[in-house]
């Protein structure tokens, strides 16, 4: 068997699982559960095999990535795997000198502030990341009919790590640049734009049997900017991709107020954050898109009780949805006991079995 054979194979086995279908909207036999950042920090076993191990060295090393992408679908039991990565992988593998810092976050040695710069964001191919190819495969076979879900981050959360050189609250050197030079900005988010799709069409002609764009800083923005500014360079992530025939997942954290433009770009399935019910979340949307949430991280520090009832509370405003993938409002938070999210997918399971 070829191995594009092999990678359609994976996917074959994965097609009919609860969370593919219900990309699709089509009927579920129970809700879909996966978690953002599930393979992370509140996991003992990720801590023990991350010890010593710097945070892009871990994403560069596919048996590593494998054993920590595998850990909370054996613990926790979810409907699909993210692969494990950051989303500053693609900028590091195409020359940007960078470093994930403990507790910081990202940090760029020169950012990104001037035309000249844009040199330094060449193209990405499948040799720059062979480690995720290989992490992929191995993912793929061991995962079965688990679905793995690509990962990359979206083109306006690229280049504010680039042009900030950093984390950022307010995003002032971003938002200069986006005003004071759109010729500039456009031109540094359409090439941020082909990076990221070059990542993303790696990770699924590997196998992988969905992606999800991660716009994590867009929610910064007011919605006309965002479909003057940023929309462009998502959709042509999205369109790059399209052929594949694979869900596509968007998602921002405070996107209320952009999750009708988040549809436009072009997504199968949007993301909301806590702050809107999913109800009202779909109407913003717009028909003909799967909706994926929503409930706080933080609700999962409440005795058990309380978990189950806002849990509960999700489910019941996304019965009427075409397609839903229960998740969190943003990722698990680190300290997170586990076993509460381990409870937590055995809740939804049971309260919407069909």
């Amino acid at each position: 068997m070829s191995e594009r054979s092999q990678h359609q194979t994976g996917r074959t086995a994965a097609y009919d699982s609860p969370f593919l279908r219900a990309c699709r909207r089509e009927p579920v036999p129970h809700t879909p559960v996966w978690f953002m950042r599930q393979a992370g920090r509140s996991l003992p076993e990720y801590r023990k095999v991350r010890e010593g191990v710097p945070m892009l060295e871990s994403c560069m090393r596919p048996e590593l990535v494998t054993e920590i992408t595998l850990q909370p679908v054996r613990r926790h039991g979810v409907d699909a795997a993210i692969f494990f990565s950051d989303i500053v992988v693609p900028l590091k593998a195409v020359g940007i000198d960078l470093d994930i810092k403990p507790g910081v976050g990202p940090v760029v040695e020169n950012p990104v502030r001037s035309r000249a710069d844009l040199a330094r964001l060449r193209p990405l191919s499948g040799d720059d990341v062979p480690y995720v190819t290989e992490a992929v495969r191995l993912l793929t076979a061991e995962l079965g009919t688990t679905p793995l879900i690509g990962f990359a981050g979206a083109p306006f959360t690229l280049a504010s790590y680039l042009v900030e050189g950093g984390p950022s609250r307010n995003h002032e050197h971003t938002k200069a640049l986006m005003y004071g030079d759109p010729e500039l900005w456009a031109d540094l988010l359409d090439r941020l734009a082909d990076i990221t799709a070059a990542f993303l069409k790696v990770q699924i002609e590997a196998g992988a049997s969905a992606v999800q764009l991660f716009d994590s800083w867009v929610g910064a923005l007011a919605p006309a900017d965002y479909r003057r500014h940023v929309m462009p360079a998502s959709a042509k992530v999205f369109d790059a991709v399209a052929g594949y025939g694979v869900p596509r997942i968007h998602f921002g954290v405070g996107t209320g107020e952009l999750l009708g433009l988040m549809g436009e770009a072009g997504a199968d399935v949007v993301g909301a954050d806590w702050r809107v019910p999913l109800d009202e979340a779909a109407r913003r949307v717009g028909p003909g898109k799967a909706l994926q949430g929503n409930l706080d991280p933080a609700v999962l520090f409440a005795p058990r009780e309380a978990v189950e009832e806002k849990a509960a509370a999700v489910l019941s405003a996304a019965a009427g949805l075409e397609g839903h993938i229960f998740n969190l409002g943003h990722g698990v938070l680190p300290t997170t006991e586990p076993d509460a999210l381990t409870r937590l997918v055995e809740f939804v399971h049971e309260r919407s079995a069909r």
